[in-house]
């Protein structure tokens, strides 16, 4: 269950998929705009955005769009995220939450609001991305502990039992501090809600720092597919490429959990997706994975809105309803006989 090597050709030209995944995220954008507590039609969306002053205008302008795009930015880093993760650690099952960096990324931010005082603006976008790092060496430390070394199956166990240790942490934080409790009760499942402005402009360069280290590591991310020694090779600087891939794994996580809490699975199955549509080239995987994160997220999001109307579920529970079974399908399907490398 090895990602192959990137030689393979592509299955459908990413220039031939992207009119369909836009025209399916346009579809993704529209329904979260119009659905919620209250439908809203379309004519009354499209009065909203031609200047109405409408009941329904200020919905969607206070509510329905900032949420909107904040699902946009969270699905698109969480989606490449996990094709980054998946791609440095040649692991199919890497994602940012199983691999417990959303979990760091979420309890630095728990515990500095709950001792230190720290609940929105830069400094939390600051703690999530020291929390993810964090995180992120610790699982490889636990990893290369074992006999086998740092295998997929490995960084896995490790990162589930860092995640059960962190949740069982943020989970003692909250139940023991009132005020951290009614903060964070939703937050700490996944979940999209408007944003705090002071938070938008340092998280947006975090997520853009971290899109900038994807396309520069893609090219050799895809030469590493190929086998350490085989990379190192062909010049490829194996080490630092895995240290900035994991940077940039850091910054888009670290963002997407410091405004939208850890929401879990959208980075294990996106990526997988891509490549079922374009093929194994890192490049063209993370372009895909920049579409169809968004779309999984905003459609998990409005599908929360109606289900339990007037009240809602939150996005992240509703990928974990989606992701437990592809997790399970993705480990025993029938190249599970193959070895993790």
């Amino acid at each position: 269950m090895t990602i192959r090597a990137t030689g393979a050709r592509s299955r459908v030209p990413v220039t031939a998929f992207l009119p369909i995944g836009l025209a399916a995220l346009a579809l993704a954008v529209l329904a979260s705009l119009l659905f919620g507590a209250r439908v809203i039609s379309v004519g009354e969306v499209l009065g909203a955005l031609g200047g109405d002053k409408s009941v329904a205008a200020t919905v969607i302008w206070e509510l329905r769009v900032p949420r909107t795009l904040l699902g946009l930015l969270v699905g698109a880093c969480l989606g490449a995220a996990g094709v980054l993760a998946q791609s440095a650690t040649r692991n199919p099952l890497a994602d940012p939450g199983l691999l417990g960096i959303s979990s760091g990324a979420a309890v630095a931010i728990v515990v500095g609001s709950a001792f230190f005082g720290i609940a929105a603006g830069p400094a939390r976008v600051g703690l999530a991305l020291v929390g993810a790092a964090l995180a992120t060496i610790a699982v490889y430390a636990f990893a290369a502990r074992s006999p086998e070394g740092i295998t997929p199956v490995n960084m896995t166990l490790a990162g589930m039992a860092l995640t059960a240790l962190l949740g069982a942490v943020v989970s003692g934080v909250v139940l023991f501090d009132a005020a951290t409790m009614d903060q964070y009760r939703f937050w700490v499942v996944g979940a999209l809600s408007v944003p705090t402005p002071a938070i938008l402009i340092p998280a947006t360069v975090c997520a853009a720092g971290g899109a900038v280290l994807a396309v520069a590591m893609s090219g050799s991310l895809n030469t590493l597919a190929l086998g350490d020694d085989t990379a190192a090779g062909l010049g490829v600087k194996v080490m630092r490429t895995r240290v900035l891939a994991g940077a940039a794994v850091v910054l888009l996580s670290g963002t997407a959990v410091a405004l939208a809490g850890p929401i879990a699975f959208v980075g294990l199955i996106i990526p997988h997706m891509a490549r079922a549509i374009v093929g194994q080239d890192v490049r063209r995987v993370l372009v895909t994975a920049t579409v169809l994160g968004p779309v999984l997220l905003l459609a998990a999001d409005v599908l929360g809105r109606v289900v339990a109307r007037p009240a809602e579920v939150q996005a992240g529970v509703v990928t974990a309803l989606v992701g437990t079974p592809f997790f399970i399908w993705l480990t025993r399907r029938p190249r599970r006989r193959e070895r993790l490398s």
